[in-house]
């Protein structure tokens, strides 16, 4: 791919609706080590912070907050409101709980010790539960009062009865020595709930007490080193994820399927898992950072950021018990590669490339015309990585640079499937579909070239669609946290209609709301027809308060919520899954 494009950086900015002066001020340098700026270059900043609150409107120590005290026994909750009657089961929820073991402290938070969460609705009452995620790594530091394994970006101090072996041992096993802490998602295989972070260790939850059941190692199973940490779950019940490997020759990517299985133990999900589609690593031993995927009728899709993983750097620091946060390389000058994979055949269609950027989160994928439409969060670069990091957080207030660093935007990309004869006119528009203003052209080396579509102007986090009915189908409607921290109020629920290109906003002061979950009525006959569910926390000193809120998803109005005063602080959470009574 060549490195000249004919479209100017400015108007790709202004693509997804960032002005040209919005990019971070402290780039991400393409040369290792990758730049951690919350440590390496805070002498260079502190110069630039002021006294006053850049952000007054943004409390970003809701998630700093560590839970003291389990909540086993169910607490009952004040409801305000009336809760459709239709609204029968719980919302699940995981994300971080304590920041602290012992006297130390984690130093960023995707290394916070696991907290699952439960608001349970039942015939107009609703419930609120909280435990911690009994992960191996969780146990040895509880049990040793202090951090006895390194994270994503804490080093522990080393065990001494370690030796280098044990540590070249643990890079190509999962289960050895490394951390467990499944801190990110839940989704059900079937009828059982698990806990997933992003190597192949789940936990199954048990969804009516929240006790952490039993640990799967999906690497025994199907050899794979990681996995992404939001798999899709179709009707049939079958789960699909998005997979790394290692081979002889470098990373392999693979889609691998968990069938459905109708027996009452799921060992028989786990054990004919199988490969279903593989692909070589554009970048030899420099596999591309994977968070989601995409899954429509007939391909799945898959975004090699120029985010990567420096295997060398994996091996090396793990040798020296370093965090895996250093092994990271962003390289600004290469493209995004976007990748369609035939469902049918398992093998590589055809792909596409775009201007650099960093992602998290798909909202959601089609097929259109002879067309793949897909939708994505985007961000300039990886730099909210380093947003995360807890001194970062702690100094938001005074650091200019902040609200730059996590500004992202929504935006579409769609990407031409049909043959053609090449031409060499690379100022033809080759999307054909006259509702959407996302572009494509050939570049003289004869590849595709994608320019996105912004579809709101408004930062999204966390986005979630009707997925029961939506997924990899034509959409309207998504429903997102804002990411915007210098925002009016930076705690607001977000429905974007795409088709009107507008939005609808829900908030309220000091109000903190997580991922916005959509449930259908009974019967919908419209995309919208349902509720959003969102769990909520307050900020300030408002910290042993926690409560969900019920929106009308058509016209996005409160119809009901319930807040719990709990006995402890409550951090806010990231990703959940609602289950249906019917459903377990």
């Amino acid at each position: 791919m060549e490195k000249k494009v004919e479209t100017s950086e400015s108007a790709f900015l202004a693509a997804f609706g960032m002005p040209g002066d919005c990019s971070p001020v402290f780039t991400w340098s393409p040369l290792p080590p990758r730049r951690q700026l919350s440590f390496t270059n805070k002498e260079k900043l502190q110069h630039q912070y002021s006294e006053e609150e850049l952000y007054p409107n943004c409390d970003v120590n809701v998630w700093l907050r560590s839970c003291e005290e389990e909540i086993i026994e169910p607490l009952e909750g004040v409801v305000k409101g009336t809760i459709p009657s239709w609204l029968q089961g719980s919302l699940l929820r995981n994300g971080p709980g304590s920041l602290k073991v012992g006297q130390e402290y984690f130093q960023h938070i995707f290394d916070s010790s696991a907290l699952i969460h439960k608001f349970k609705i039942d015939n107009g009452k609703v419930t609120y539960q909280c435990r911690f995620l009994k992960s191996n790594v969780y146990k040895k530091n509880w049990e040793a009062k202090r951090i006895v394994v390194t994270e994503f970006g804490t080093k522990a101090v080393a065990d001494p009865c370690h030796t280098i072996f044990d540590r070249v041992a643990a890079i190509f096993n999962p289960s050895l020595d490394q951390s467990d802490n499944a801190m990110i998602s839940l989704y059900p295989f079937g009828d059982e709930l698990y806990a997933f972070g992003e190597i192949p260790i789940i936990h199954k939850i048990n969804s009516e007490t929240l006790e952490t059941e039993k640990q799967v190692d999906i690497s025994k199973h199907i050899s794979i080193v990681h996995h992404t940490s939001h798999p899709h779950i179709l009707r049939n019940g079958d789960v699909y994820n998005l997979a790394t490997s290692m081979s002889s020759t470098g990373p392999i990517f693979n889609i691998v399927r968990f069938p459905h299985s109708e027996s009452e133990c799921l060992e028989t999900t786990f054990e004919k898992a199988e490969i279903v589609a593989k692909f070589p690593s554009r970048w030899t031993f420099h596999p591309s950072y994977m968070h989601t995927f995409g899954l429509t009728d007939n391909y799945f899709i898959i975004v090699e950021q120029p985010l990567n993983l420096a295997a060398t750097a994996v091996i090396a620091n793990k040798l020296r018990n370093e965090p895996l946060a250093g092994c990271f390389r962003w390289y600004p000058e290469e493209y995004a590669q976007i990748n369609v994979i035939s469902r049918k055949t398992g093998t590589l269609c055809r792909k596409f490339y775009a201007e650099s950027f960093f992602f998290l989160h798909i909202i959601n994928q089609y097929e259109d015309s002879e067309h793949i439409v897909i939708d994505i969060c985007i961000y300039r670069d990886p730099s909210m990585l380093d947003c995360m990091y807890v001194e970062t957080m702690k100094s938001m207030q005074h650091n200019p640079d902040y609200a730059k660093m996590f500004r992202g935007r929504p935006a579409r990309f769609v990407l031409p499937m049909y043959e053609d004869d090449y031409k060499g006119d690379s100022t033809i528009n080759l999307v054909k579909l006259n509702h959407i203003k996302a572009k494509a052209f050939y570049t003289s080396k004869k590849d595709i070239l994608v320019i996105p579509e912004r579809l709101c102007n408004l930062g999204c986090e966390t986005p979630r669609i009707n997925y029961d009915n939506f997924l990899g189908k034509p959409y309207r409607f998504f429903y997102a946290i804002s990411s915007d921290v210098d925002a009016e109020n930076p705690g607001t629920i977000i429905k974007v209609d795409i088709l009107n290109k507008s939005a609808q906003k829900w908030c309220e002061e000091n109000c903190y709301p997580s991922e916005p979950i959509f449930v259908p009525s009974p019967n919908a006959e419209l995309e919208d027809d349902g509720v959003v569910i969102s769990a909520m926390v307050w900020g300030g000193t408002d910290v042993n308060h926690a409560g969900v809120i019920i929106l009308d998803a058509k016209t996005f109005t409160e119809i009901a919520r319930a807040e719990f005063h709990t006995p402890g602080p409550v951090p806010k959470c990231l990703h959940g899954w609602f289950l249906n009574q019917k459903d377990g």
